[in-house]
């Protein structure tokens, strides 16, 4: 080998040395960044003649996408369950636990204590006034729930609004980003910047919908749902949907009057992006508000029901409405959904509309007090409180339950779901914390990075040496 063959060759290996210093620095300062892969050198032996050396033919980006797939679809389930317990707490806040005065139950036993309150004193108007207001507030506690229901679906509804566009951005950057990487590859071998970059895009669209990736020619990826639905295949998909600035019990997907999806304007089926937080907030929005929304009116069928029986009032007039109301009016059972909602104390009771609380006692068409001392009415609406029926309606079973029964199964149901909502939860939690921590295991070792550094720089010392060498020789020669 010449002289200056020899001092090419250690330049050469100069450049490889440095070029895998700066590599190996990046690798240790972005150890713990989120989608980094690890960079390596790719390397060839150079050989023009009796010259050598080596040269640098690409910059390798490593990650295990095995895992990484995993990690993707844990990432998804994890996000539509907590979308799903989210929805059961918030709900069973509104609701109330047992021994919560402001829950359901709780407002239920407070109105059967004042009944019994006034039942022992008839001729007290104070507890009449207690027990009016109390029946007020078991009106309202229902009312209450049934608005927080119709704004969980509303926000649900705004959540996949905004979850879609960002789908349809997502893509389209990922659309992108598999043409600048293939022109990346022609140029240069690639790029892993922008592998770094599209793999933070994938795992944005993972978070919403769980994914299928699937490599294509020339570094490009292609995008599956789970389900099957093409989301990108050298061109983006667009995902569809009409947002409702305002959804009420009236209105579901099934009946027509809420959005679905669609696919480059075709419907989809919300089952081909069943998972992540979209097909968490669909959930919320088309079943689990829609059987929270079902119960509490049958909840509030119930109770009206209970005070409608014209026996129980010889003062009501024919299709006059007992205690509580349809919005004022007679409670009709084919116009049971949205009931809990509209529910209401009757007029005749209430102070505020201009009524007597005397009624209470004496009858709700009654014109003039009655005797003070006849507790019978109100032992008789406690009564009917505590009758044992059969729901007509909700999901309750087939068993007799009384007024409290029912809204304690009702409490029950809906703490049982909310429990295995939170299990679902913890298992994709753990799943994902698991997977994460094994991504991190195959990715970036800093004490091996410090064992190449160490190797790299011997090199470095040993091409530096070579040129020093050659140098020396050169100089030996021309001053001869």
């Amino acid at each position: 080998m010449s002289i200056t063959g020899a001092m090419n060759a250690a330049f050469s290996g100069l450049r490889a040395a440095a070029r895998g210093s700066e590599l190996v620095s990046n690798n240790i300062s972005n150890a713990l960044t989120p989608n980094y892969g690890r960079r390596g050198l790719e390397l060839s032996s150079l050989n023009y003649g009796a010259n050598g050396g080596v040269r640098i033919d690409s910059i390798t980006r490593n990650m295990n996408e095995g895992v990484i797939a995993d990690l993707r679809l844990a990432n998804a389930a994890q996000q539509n369950t907590q979308t799903a317990v989210d929805f059961f707490r918030r709900l069973e806040d509104v609701t109330g636990i047992a021994g919560d005065p402001e829950g359901l139950g709780g407002r239920l036993a407070a109105f059967e204590e004042s009944l019994i309150s006034a039942a022992s004193r008839p001729d007290s108007i104070e507890r009449l006034d207690i027990a009016v207001t109390d029946a007020k507030r078991l009106a309202d506690g229902l009312v209450r729930t049934s608005k927080e229901v119709q704004s969980l679906r509303t926000n649900a509804d705004t959540q996949i609004a905004q979850d879609v566009a960002t789908l349809n951005t997502a893509l389209e950057q990922v659309e992108k980003l598999n043409s600048q990487i293939a022109t990346s590859i022609a140029r240069s071998g690639g790029s892993p910047a922008l592998l770094d970059q599209r793999q933070s895009v994938l795992e944005a669209i993972s978070s919403i919908v769980p994914i299928n990736v699937v490599p294509r020619d020339n570094g490009a990826v292609a995008i599956y749902t789970g389900g099957g639905a093409i989301l990108l295949d050298i061109t983006a998909a667009e995902i569809g949907f009409n947002q409702q600035n305002l959804v009420t019990e009236f209105q579901t997907l099934d009946a027509g009057t809420l959005s679905g999806l669609t696919l480059n304007g075709q419907d989809l089926r919300t089952g081909a992006l069943n998972g992540g937080s979209l097909g968490g907030h669909f959930a919320v929005r088309d079943t689990y508000g829609v059987a929270a929304q079902s119960q509490l009116d049958a909840l509030a069928s119930d109770l009206v029901t209970r005070f409608d029986d014209p026996a129980l009032d010889l003062t009501r007039g024919a299709g006059d409405p007992g205690l509580f109301t349809d919005a004022g009016n007679l409670f009709d059972n084919a116009n049971e959904v949205g009931l809990s909602s509209r529910l209401a104390i009757n007029v005749a009771v209430d102070p505020a509309d201009g009524g007597e609380t005397w009624r209470l006692r004496d009858g709700l068409g009654a014109l003039i007090p009655g005797l003070a001392g006849d507790a019978s009415l109100l032992n008789g609406l406690r009564a009917s409180l505590e009758e044992n029926r059969i729901p007509a309606s909700g999901n309750f079973g087939t068993g007799s339950r009384n007024t409290a029964s029912l809204i304690s199964a009702f409490s029950g149901l809906l703490a049982s779901t909310r429990g295995s909502a939170e299990q679902d939860m913890t298992f994709t939690a753990a799943r994902l914390t698991e997977l994460t921590e094994l991504q991190l295991s195959d990715g970036i070792d800093t004490d091996q990075e410090l064992q190449n550094l160490l190797i790299l720089e011997q090199a470095y010392a040993a091409n530096a040496r070579v040129i020093q060498a050659a140098n020396e020789m050169l100089e030996t020669m021309t001053r001869l």
